[in-house]
């Protein structure tokens, strides 16, 4: 019996990293701009998946779509699963939180705690199987700690308002050259405000060691584990994580979760190797 090639995306609000895998093995790669489908329009989406993805992986069309994703919770994952199976005629579509993927990826069939720090953040204890314990991460106005927008925020509000150490303040003028009314455009009237606070992480990554920073990051990731994990931790005090963030800023992460009484555990940059295992190993059992 011939298998139906998968379909596997790991889309965040910057980007989606798609994977397709062919009943023999073969695997094809390609990355996109994010599909966060709180952010865009049904035509957008649409058009990404007609005009970017099929051209460069034909093959996706009639495959079994897996697609893991922030924003999708409710009757966002309903809106896309239709959007995905109309555009590639997809034999079977699922589409799952980005958190389920990235503890999936993480953990494969067992237990412990997932986290995803890239533009946004999330965090959930996993049995194995379902997300068991998720404490909602409310976006980057609300929450979305230790995150690159919730990180980029921070700095541009003190960069703004000059409460940055002369040397840190001179060296983001020169690095960054944003004016107040470029800010303010970006993050009150134009799309993805997060995605472009977000692109402020380098700058921070650059000084890392500088102390206003070093200070900044430490508060920031301090406020993660205390505001969604350490009131659900249990008896689960390993920690994984998925994204940019967590990868640029990996020794940052661990203090605060010593600080706090968690120890890392698995660092991936991106979900997309762990849930190719993921989906390859339960498809070989089915």
């Amino acid at each position: 019996m011939t298998q139906t090639p998968i379909l596997i995306a790991d889309s965040g609000s910057t980007k989606t990293d798609w994977l397709l895998l062919a009943p023999e093995g073969e695997a094809k790669s390609l990355q996109t701009a994010g599909l966060n489908p709180y952010m865009l329009a049904d035509a957008d989406i649409d058009a990404l998946l007609r005009n970017r993805l099929l051209p460069a992986l034909p093959e996706a069309q009639g495959a079994d779509v897996r697609f893991y994703g922030a924003g999708c919770r409710g009757e966002q994952c309903g809106r896309l699963v239709g959007l995905l199976g109309r555009a590639l005629s997809a034999t079977s579509v699922e589409v799952e939180s980005d958190l389920l993927g990235a503890a999936r990826a993480l953990c494969g069939n067992e237990a412990g705690w997932a986290c995803i720090l890239g533009t946004g953040s999330n965090s959930c204890l996993y049995d194995g199987q379902k997300i068991e314990t998720n404490v909602p991460p409310l976006g980057y106005v609300l929450g979305d700690e230790g995150s690159g927008a919730a990180l980029g925020k921070r700095l541009v509000a003190d960069a703004m308002k000059g409460l940055l150490p002369a040397d840190l303040q001179q060296a983001f003028e020169a690095e960054c050259r944003t004016t107040l009314d470029e800010l303010l455009r970006r993050v009150y009237r134009e799309a993805a405000p997060n995605r472009y606070l977000a692109g402020f992480a380098p700058f921070l990554h650059h000084h890392r060691k500088h102390p206003a920073v070093a200070s900044m990051l430490h508060e920031e990731f301090t406020r993660f584990f205390r505001r969604n994990l350490r009131s659900k931790a249990g008896g689960c005090h390993t920690v994984h994580f998925v994204g940019s963030i967590a990868c640029f800023f990996a020794e940052e992460v661990g203090r605060a979760a010593a600080a706090e009484g968690f120890a890392t555990g698995r660092i991936l940059r991106s979900p997309i190797d762990g849930l190719r295992l993921f989906h390859g190993k339960n498809r070989e059992n089915s």
